[in-house]
């Protein structure tokens, strides 16, 4: 999104991007192409609308996230798209979960809703969804909204998340963020450079940045003022 490169929902440019390519992305490429492909493999798959943040943004916020529904014993709800939400499935019913030595919760909302309660080193604190299948056109409305839109937290924001075996690693803006099961510690990359050379080493990531890097630092000092 902040290198304005169009993203849609089509499976064959999705799977050319993450599995060709190798390269990551975000909740419409990544659940989508999971959900297809065990679709394709057999499994029963609902695409469901999901609300980040709805919790203080309301229902505005419908839409901008996608996850799946997978029946096996029971509906399962599996996320690979939230950067460092859950890592496995988890039954769609209320109770807690412990993931790589981070807690979640799982609960029903008295409007018919989900919350998934993420650990508390996250940057995002939760996201609802109904157990349903997601209107297309919903889900399609928000992915261009969240390309296009100035208050769009991927166009303030440059976001890199990736799992590894015993930790998450997360680029916002000139932030690097390693989360541990016990920790979380950040530190501020003062230049382009700094930004090429960690996008290298912890995302596998090689990305000319330049054109963005005004846009970056800018965001950078609205949030945290200047010099921080």
């Amino acid at each position: 999104v902040q290198l304005r490169r169009p993203l849609d929902f089509d499976i064959q440019r999705i799977f050319d991007k993450l599995v060709t390519q190798r390269r990551g992305g975000w909740c419409y490429e990544m659940n989508g192409l999971l959900g297809w492909a065990l679709s394709e493999i057999g499994f029963q798959v609902t695409r469901m609308s999901g609300a980040v943040d709805r919790a203080k943004r309301g229902d505005s916020s419908l839409g901008n996230h996608l996850v799946l529904e997978v029946k096996l014993d029971k509906p399962y709800l599996v996320d690979v798209g939230l950067g460092d939400g859950l890592r496995w499935p988890i039954a769609i019913e209320p109770g807690s979960h412990t993931q790589g030595g981070l807690d979640f919760r799982l609960e029903q909302m008295p409007d018919g809703f989900w919350r998934l309660h993420n650990h508390p080193f996250s940057n995002v604190a939760s996201f609802d969804f109904k157990h349903e299948r997601a209107s297309e056109e919903e889900l399609t409305t928000k992915c261009q909204w969240l390309q296009e839109n100035p208050e769009s937290p991927f166009r303030m924001a440059f976001i890199c998340q990736r799992f590894k075996d015993d930790r998450i690693e997360c680029q916002v803006g000139k932030i690097h963020t390693t989360i541990t099961s016990d920790a979380k510690q950040s530190r501020v990359l003062d230049s382009l450079d700094e930004l090429h050379e960690n996008l290298r080493n912890n995302f596998n990531l090689d990305l000319d940045l330049a054109a963005v890097w005004q846009d970056i630092e800018a965001a950078h000092e609205k949030y945290f003022g200047e010099g921080s």
